[in-house]
């Protein structure tokens, strides 16, 4: 089972291309992967990312990007 990567870009990568090419949800994701939702919903949120579940992306939520 692949882990997710720590560096908080590289995880908004990754995330976001396993939501785009293979889970349906973010919670889908996260039980598959085994991974805990609020852990990496908070370290997105710290680099100014949200998850939109209707596009099933993080996406910036802040002026800087």
């Amino acid at each position: 089972m692949m882990q997710l990567p720590k560096d908080p870009v590289m995880l908004l990568s990754a995330v976001n291309m396993k939501l785009r090419d293979q889970y349906k949800t973010l919670d889908a994701l996260c039980e598959d992967m085994q991974a805990d939702r609020e852990s990496i919903v908070n370290i997105l949120k710290g680099i100014d990312y949200e998850y939109d579940g209707s596009i099933r992306q993080f996406v910036c939520s802040g002026s800087t990007h």
